[in-house]
């Protein structure tokens, strides 16, 4: 089968999906540009502040765009086969993935921009919300455990994703440098707008190239920024501390609708790779139900392994906790919930075309990262010459690390709200405090572990990450049932994700708790024997409030709803 057959019918499904399954949804949400957002009714310049559709479009992509989507189908391709990863992405972001941010995002408004937490407290009682809040705050820690450890790693002498080209500058101090020119662009972008207010299209003209021409200054002054792993580990999550206390206008939205551009274009080279580059596919389609591994069984496994490309409750997190406050109209509600997380499907599906144009034998000991440079780098050459394949895999290279550098401030930030949140932190000192907390135990579990710990912590990492979608999918079809809407569409895609999501933890913890060799292995065991818990505890309070409910004859709405 050539590639470009299977890009093509990826992008018509999408298409298919966002006019259809998408303007069904918007339908039963009865979106209104007449409502006022919250982003109008709360507006302080600082969280809240009403941004154009286009720019959050950007903004929000960059947000939730990281590792997941890019090396979880790379990794799942290698041990089940590309067939299973494509429909498992294809079918779980039209029917799950999408529905999920959309709706997060929904309620998240329509409730006043809080978090999916506080939301659970609503329609499931407040220790249900409590428990909600602890399991989301796990979940985050290890979004930033995972994703600070595999960017420091991509800042060092040699990189995962140029390893093998013969390069006359150091890989990782020009994707460090990159970074670092990345985010000082931001930060100006932020302070232009924020003073000189220009029109959209000018900074747009002005930025998004010195954004490329920032990739080519790093490679030149790639010798300046040389660091260990630990020592990288420290300042991100530093930056992270810094980042996630300033205003969203100065650094959280140019620096998103910036990476927006990043995003924008490797999903073009990696489309006109797959379409006009007329190559094969030379992996397996299936290989095995099992791969013989601790985790390769395909149910569940698969599920977690590709994490963000189907499906991702961090996603609702960015949705409810940074998206839902800047959401100018109602309308627009569609095209950045639903839409964006179609393009993040398309951002997997190039990931994983970029391990389908090789054969086992000419990947045999890459990594996930290394696999998704060689293949960017090889469809960008036939843009710019094969002369140019080391520009080329440069560029594959420093995507990747900015797709997770952009999402750990993110992460931080949504950190931050949820611990004020919970324990009524609203001045300045108690976000100083939640971001310390949100950013102590991450630092620990980093410098507790060694180099390259990420690989210990992804399938836990993506096991809680798809199990906080389908809490998430519990409170909103709870909020459906007591408006008395549809809610099979929510429903089935949370019951299914709760089944697998479930498995996956119980195989993980029994796994690790069984004979722990480190203590890494032990705190990931106690860890997933507590998101078990606390998952069981949310779905009997959901069970308790349903029953309550229903002996209510006729049943009406609760005072706090929000239709």
């Amino acid at each position: 089968m050539m590639l470009a057959a299977l890009a093509l019918g990826v992008f018509i499904l999408l298409v298919v999906a966002y006019n259809g399954y998408g303007k069904f949804m918007s339908a039963q949400l009865e979106l209104d540009d007449q409502k006022i957002t919250p982003a109008h009714s709360q507006k302080d310049g600082i969280d809240f502040v009403p941004t154009k559709r286009f720019y959050l479009f950007a903004q929000h992509f960059s947000a939730i765009a990281a590792a997941g989507p890019i090396a979880g189908p790379i990794m799942a391709c290698m041990m089940w086969g590309y067939l299973p990863c494509l429909l498992w992405i294809a079918v779980g972001v039209v029917l799950i993935g999408a529905v999920h941010d959309f709706l997060s995002l929904t309620v998240s408004v329509r409730h006043g921009a809080v978090s999916i937490a506080k939301v659970a407290k609503t329609h499931l009682g407040d220790r249900a919300g409590l428990a909600m809040m602890a399991f989301i705050w796990l979940a985050l820690i290890y979004v930033i455990v995972a994703f600070t450890d595999i960017t420091a790693a991509s800042f060092v002498g040699k990189t995962e994703e140029l390893e093998g080209l013969d390069l006359l500058f150091n890989p990782g101090g020009a994707v460090a440098a990159s970074a670092l020119i990345y985010l000082s662009l931001s930060l100006i972008m932020g302070l232009v707008e924020r003073f000189l207010k220009p029109k959209l299209l000018v900074t747009t003209l002005i930025f998004v190239p010195l954004t490329f021409v920032a990739v080519w200054l790093g490679t030149q002054f790639s010798t300046l920024l040389i660091f260990d792993a630990k020592t990288w580990c420290v300042a991100i999550l530093l930056y992270c501390l810094v980042a996630s206390m300033l205003p969203v206008w100065l650094l959280l939205q140019p620096r998103g609708y910036l990476g927006g551009f990043i995003l924008y274009t490797a999903l073009f080279v990696g489309a006109y790779g797959m379409i006009f580059g007329q190559y094969e596919i030379k992996q397996v389609a299936f290989k095995a139900w099992d791969a013989g591994q601790v985790t390769g069984a395909l149910f569940p496994f698969l599920f977690v392994t590709i994490a963000c490309g189907a499906c991702s409750g961090f996603h609702g997190l960015v949705c409810s906790g940074t998206t839902a406050k800047q959401i100018d109209k109602e309308s627009h509600m569609q095209a950045v919930g639903y839409g964006v997380m179609l393009c993040e499907a398309m951002v997997a599906t190039i990931a994983l075309a970029t391990i389908m144009i090789w054969s086992p034998s000419e990947i045999a000991g890459l990594k996930p990262g290394t696999i998704y440079g060689k293949g960017i780098g090889e469809f960008l050459t036939l843009m710019v010459g094969k002369d140019n394949l080391r520009l080329a895999t440069t560029f594959g290279a420093m995507a990747f690390s900015t797709f997770v550098f952009d999402t750990l401030d993110v992460s931080t930030r949504l950190g931050r709200y949820l611990l004020q949140e919970m324990f009524g932190w609203t001045n300045k000192l108690g976000a100083v405090l939640a971001t310390l907390f949100t950013v102590a135990l991450p630092l620990f579990f980093i410098y507790l572990a060694d180099q390259g710990s990420y690989v210990q912590f992804w399938t836990l990492f993506g096991a809680s990450n798809q199990l906080l979608a389908a809490l998430t999918l519990l409170s909103v079809t709870m909020w459906l049932y007591r408006a008395r809407k549809r809610l099979a569409y929510t429903l089935l895609p949370m019951l299914f994700v709760l089944s697998v999501t479930l498995w996956a933890l119980l195989d993980l913890a029994f796994t690790n708790l069984r004979n722990p060799a480190h203590i890494i292995e032990l705190i990931n065991g106690t860890i997933a024997l507590g998101l078990i818990f606390l998952a069981l505890f949310m779905v009997v309070s959901a069970l308790n409030k349903l029953r309550v409910e229903y002996k209510q004859v006729p049943r009406t709405l609760a005072p706090d709803d929000n239709i």
